[in-house]
């Protein structure tokens, strides 16, 4: 994961260098203003690097002290992970699955938007500014 987020932030930092103007050195005096490179570009890069230095060192501070109190680097399945793989062994499903992707869910002989996972199937109505009068 520690090698990712570096990776994901140097890219990130190539992309900020790449988006400045090629030019000469932006220092008033030696080079003119239409040639100066856009010195913002450089100093974002500059910062991203730090903060990616102290995440770095972050991230790392917690896998050492992780490793500190239990010995090792596994990270323990929760118990809902454990009673899927479980099931998925003795191949259980969770219930019918259709995989269609359309329509409201219809558990067998049961009534049509019974489905537990849909949190709000119809959106209440809405009340026209000229209805809280009563006119």
């Amino acid at each position: 994961m520690l090698i990712g987020i570096i990776l994901l932030s140097n890219g990130g930092n190539l992309l900020l260098l790449l988006g400045g103007r090629a030019g000469g050195a932006p220092i008033l005096g030696i080079t003119p203003e239409s040639e100066m490179s856009d010195p913002l570009a450089q100093a974002m890069v500059l910062t991203a690097i730090v903060i990616t230095l102290g995440l770095t060192a972050f991230l790392l501070a917690m896998a050492y002290r992780s490793w500190q109190l239990t010995g090792h680097d596994e990270v323990r399945d929760d118990p809902e992970d454990r009673r899927i793989v479980r099931r998925a062994q003795r191949r259980e499903l969770a219930g019918p699955d259709d995989n269609t992707g359309e329509g409201p869910w219809v558990p067998p002989g049961g009534v049509l938007g019974t489905d537990p996972e849909q949190v709000d199937p119809e959106p209440a109505p809405r009340r026209l500014d000229g209805e809280a009068d009563g006119r």
